[in-house]
């Protein structure tokens, strides 16, 4: 399958404009022939748009998660988007898949990263959320999930080929390094595809690092984008394109468990 990931600004605490963008990209990367878009962590509410965000949450079978999935229907495109998802008294920083009439697969941070993201949301408990895109299956993790080995794994030993990652990386030299390094080295020691869809620019609490990418299961960047600009990237996933590197690299098989 071919897959896209959006490069974003998001505008605070503009649900609709942010939407529409989407919607945007969704046109653009079915043209391009890509079947399933990835956009980053919060992108429909915007990364840093504070106390908004709480009021901007909304359950899964809300408009905003309605909206994403007829933009899907109408561009024959899949989507991933990060949103604040309201759940009874609890606001999670969330991920959701759509895929037309499809039920949402909707998975939710388990790793908050600093005071800001803490003051928002709840953590929620780590979890395999999987599902299957034209024969490949796919895992999401948000942001700081992915900098920690074991939610990688966890996806990758439960049959995970590609783990999709919304992000709001912020510049400096630590997201630099994230981009650079962590993502291709996740990608290479569990032998599945990583793609990693940031912010770029700056809203009106941060500064994000951009440099979205791709990685294959051997370690290397299949698509990448620059630091500052909104931009699509593309790359083709094929396992059985890395079956060598899955046989020269068999960390799965030779993992020692109790």
């Amino acid at each position: 399958m071919k897959l896209a990931v959006l490069q974003m600004k998001s505008t605070g605490g503009d649900v609709a404009a942010n939407l529409a963008r989407i919607g945007r990209a969704a046109i653009d990367a079915s043209g391009k022939g890509a079947t399933l878009l990835v956009a980053p962590e919060l992108a429909i509410t915007g990364y840093g748009a504070g106390e908004a965000i709480v009021e901007l949450a909304e359950p899964p079978d809300g408009p905003i998660v309605q909206e994403l999935r007829r933009i899907s229907r109408q561009t024959g495109t899949a989507i991933i988007a990060g949103f604040a998802e309201q759940s009874g008294h609890t606001v999670y920083n969330s991920a959701v898949h759509v895929d037309g009439d499809t039920a949402p697969t909707v998975y939710r941070k388990s790793h908050l990263y600093g005071d800001y993201e803490r003051s928002l949301f709840s953590p929620a408990e780590p979890s395999t959320r999987l599902f299957e895109h034209r024969g490949v299956t796919c895992g999401m993790l948000i942001c700081y999930d992915v900098e920690f080995p074991e939610n990688v794994r966890r996806l990758a030993l439960a049959g995970a080929d590609a783990v999709l990652v919304p992000t709001a990386l912020p510049a400096g030299w630590s997201g630099t390094f994230i981009a650079e390094h962590m993502i291709q080295t996740r990608a290479f020691e569990n032998q599945v595809f990583v793609a990693y869809a940031n912010h770029c620019g700056s809203d009106d609490m941060f500064s994000f690092a951009g440099m979205s990418r791709i990685a294959s299961p051997d370690g290397q960047v299949m698509a990448k984008s620059g630091s500052t600009d909104e931009t699509l990237i593309f790359a083709e996933i094929d396992p059985q394109a890395f079956a060598i590197s899955r046989a020269e690299n068999t960390y799965l098989n030779d993992l020692q468990r109790d």
